[in-house]
């Protein structure tokens, strides 16, 4: 496929020379002649449902076949999504092997056709492949249409060309950019297998690994609409508005996980939203968000999910203070099903003795289920025969405390209300175990020097506002 310039008032006149190629030299009188064709892309555009067919020539005496043309105008679409996939379980294709299997992507074009859009490598003889992940505009995937149907054939690789088929399934932009989710694992299924065999099942599953999508678009959520905050910035303002009253200094610091960094795209799972190392705090809540929408800017978002290092890098900071004088409260926002359980169990684990807690909130559709596991409220978080010595972990996901009505303030009073609610107890079972007595209140400040009345002069609801006073130094 190739992208051309459209003019309705030009004449823009198309040569097309087919050949075989033979060898790997640029150079085309190296190469079998096959035909070839002349037209107008106006011709191939003005054609019923944009296809045309004609003939090759220019071998005289002899037929050269025909060469189809079809045409589809492109959308403004400029998004770019990553995304990568795994499969399990896929059927034996090889008599002395397992399957070198391989996917190949179709976009479905307006007459029903498809035509091919990405191929991924070869994994050679495994039966539950992990491909690389892959860049492909949004574009080419589907024409910008996020619910086009998206075709993908499975195939077992074969070194003379003939790939053999071991399934399909088809999907949409829509539903991968919804990431990892249930909703993203699919039957492989053979249509002749399924035919042939009554008790056929299928070929295998294919599963979605990872998608990162451009927070430009609105699919995505982290999409920075100019009309209301995302999931991400209602989640953090709700809890962090709040909890901030009971931080001294107002410093924050705040890091992001699962994202390529610039210049050279290495993938960080714990990174300072203001990429100063040195000093990752933010002021205030409307720093750490500043901080994140500029991020954002910056990074190409990228999975999977893992949890331990942030809790492990939060963890170092809680282990210099252990006096009782600070305690610590990570909020953790994520929208992709955990990927290093293990991991973070252990580091969980070893969290529960530290001066901290976890605040979990899971948003949009992903499901949340293995979450739970780490919030410890039925069962104690255990990692290597270890349990955790207390509770410190809450989970939630978002979309159980979205307003219907679509009342954002209602929704963020309902998160925060929850998620806060254990901070107290998990603070004083720190403390309790560690023998820590509450300190002595602060003397009150000294008294000012001069007191002046000062009145508000506006009038609410028919009745003015009592008089304060207010300390003049």
């Amino acid at each position: 496929k190739f992208v051309l310039d459209f003019f309705f008032e030009e004449k823009q006149n198309l040569r097309f020379d087919v050949y075989n190629v033979d060898t790997r030299s640029s150079n085309l009188s190296k190469h079998d002649f096959l035909g070839q064709m002349f037209c107008t892309l106006g011709e191939i555009i003005g054609s019923p449902g944009g296809r045309l067919e004609r003939t090759l020539s220019g071998i005289p005496g002899k037929k050269c076949g025909t060469i189809i043309f079809t045409a589809e105008e492109l959308s403004n679409c400029r998004d770019i999504a990553t995304m990568q996939f795994c499969a399990n379980k896929l059927d034996k294709k090889d008599f002395f092997g397992k399957s070198d299997p391989f996917l190949v992507f179709y976009r479905s074009n307006e007459d029903g056709t498809f035509t091919i859009c990405h191929k991924t490598e070869v994994i050679k003889n495994n039966l539950n492949p992990v491909w690389q992940s892959f860049t492909i505009p949004v574009r080419a995937l589907c024409n910008g249409d996020y619910d086009r149907t998206v075709k993908v054939d499975v195939y077992d690789w074969d070194r003379d060309g003939s790939h053999d088929f071991i399934g399909e399934f088809t999907t949409s932009y829509r539903e991968l950019s919804r990431g990892q989710s249930q909703f993203n694992v699919y039957e492989v299924l053979n249509p002749k297998k399924k035919g042939k065999k009554k008790k056929y099942i299928n070929s295998g599953t294919v599963r979605l690994v990872s998608v990162s999508c451009n927070p430009s678009q609105p699919t995505s959520l982290h999409y920075m609409s100019p009309y209301q905050m995302n999931a991400y910035a209602m989640a953090l303002k709700a809890v962090g508005e709040i909890i901030q009253d009971y931080d001294s200094d107002k410093l924050f610091p705040a890091y992001g996980f699962g994202a390529k960094l610039p210049p050279d795209g290495k993938i960080s799972h714990a990174f300072p939203l203001n990429f100063n190392s040195e000093n990752p705090n933010c002021v205030g809540i409307e720093g750490v968000l500043e901080a994140y929408f500029q991020s954002l800017r910056t990074v190409q978002l990228y999975g999977p999910t893992n949890f331990a290092p942030v809790i492990n890098q939060v963890a170092r900071s809680a282990a210099e203070v252990t006096d009782g004088s600070q305690y610590f409260v990570l909020l953790m926002i994520t929208d992709g099903v955990i990927s290093d359980m293990a991991q973070t169990k252990e580091a969980v684990v070893n969290a529960a003795s530290l001066p901290m807690s976890v605040i979990i909130v899971g948003v949009g559709p992903a499901e949340f289920d293995a979450m739970e596991e780490l919030d410890g409220d039925e069962v104690r978080v255990s990692s290597r025969g270890r349990f955790a010595e207390r509770d410190i972990v809450q989970f939630v996901p978002f979309r159980d405390y979205i307003d219907r009505s679509g009342n954002q303030v209602l929704s963020m009073a309902r998160l925060a209300k929850d998620v806060l609610a254990e901070i107290p107890d998990q603070l004083l079972s720190f403390m309790k175990s560690r023998g820590i007595e509450p300190r002595p209140p602060l003397p009150p400040s000294p008294a000012p020097l001069h007191l002046q009345p000062l009145y508000n002069l506006n009038i609410w609801k028919g009745r003015s506002f009592q008089p304060w006073l207010k300390s003049r130094t």
